[in-house]
């Protein structure tokens, strides 16, 4: 068993996979003012919660777009486990040739949703990451990986307007029941809920103009439930694809 670990800006994500089964999977939040100790008892109440040995994990695997945070989780994982985890980054074996001007610059995390996306789709794809950034990242017909666009979360949006304006008020992220908002609340959210919604739905054409075909797309992140069903685009939600994408790596890094 693999501790297959996605540390994100809002939330660290805990797989506990045996192969490509996940057999647990928790959500912590992330805090950059937590020590090595701190994090290891947050793990070890994940696994005693599930009831999971931890005597039984043989590695690990770690995604990180927080740097500050990473060595003190390697630390974390090791005072519980044992184990030394494996780090996504350079020098690390992903199988996908990056396209990108400085391949070095390919965030870990879209490295990781890539291999999961690959592994479990069929290129070319367009792979949405929608958490507090929503990433989009297009693999071209051979499986390479091209490039692709950044933009605001949705969260950070609604935060940024209702914090940057002093009549705007923080609203949920449950869309309105039509386009045209009639009050401020529902004006916000089409803005905000069916403006992402709108942008992905564009950029999915421009994407696929520029490749001159079309792609299967695959969204993943914690607000994809939210937005996803309000596109006109068919795209598959896959929650985990980030942590098969991890096991996908570690695979790749310990063939015996």
């Amino acid at each position: 068993m693999i501790l297959a670990v996605d540390i994100g800006n809002t939330h660290i994500v805990l797989g506990c996979m045996e192969g490509y089964r996940i057999i647990q999977m928790a959500r912590i939040t992330t805090n950059k003012q937590k020590t090595d100790f701190e994090y290891a008892v947050d793990i070890k109440n994940v696994f005693d919660f599930f009831n999971v040995d931890f005597f039984n994990i043989d590695g690990a695997v770690i995604s990180s777009v927080v740097p500050p945070i990473t060595n003190t989780f390697i630390r974390a994982i090791n005072m519980v486990t044992g184990v030394k985890p494996l780090i996504v980054g350079k020098g690390i074996k992903t199988g996908i040739n990056i396209l990108l001007d400085d391949p070095g610059e390919a965030g870990a995390d879209l490295v990781a949703a890539a291999a999961g996306a690959i592994k479990l789709y069929t290129p070319p794809l367009i792979i949405i990451d929608m958490g507090t950034a929503t990433t989009m990242t297009v693999i071209d017909a051979k499986g390479s990986f091209l490039g692709g666009a950044i933009s605001p979360g949705v969260a950070l949006g609604l935060s940024a307007l209702a914090s940057g304006t002093s009549q705007l008020p923080n609203v949920s992220f449950d869309p309105p029941d039509k386009c045209i908002g009639t009050n401020t609340i529902d004006s916000m959210k089409s803005g905000i809920i069916l403006g992402a919604a709108s942008m992905i739905d564009g950029m999915i054409e421009r994407f696929q103009d520029e490749l001159g075909y079309k792609a299967t797309v695959v969204a993943t992140g914690g607000i994809a439930p939210s937005v996803v069903p309000l596109c006109r685009h068919k795209i598959i939600v896959n929650d985990d694809l980030l942590l098969y994408g991890l096991a996908a790596i570690y695979e790749k890094n310990h063939k015996k």
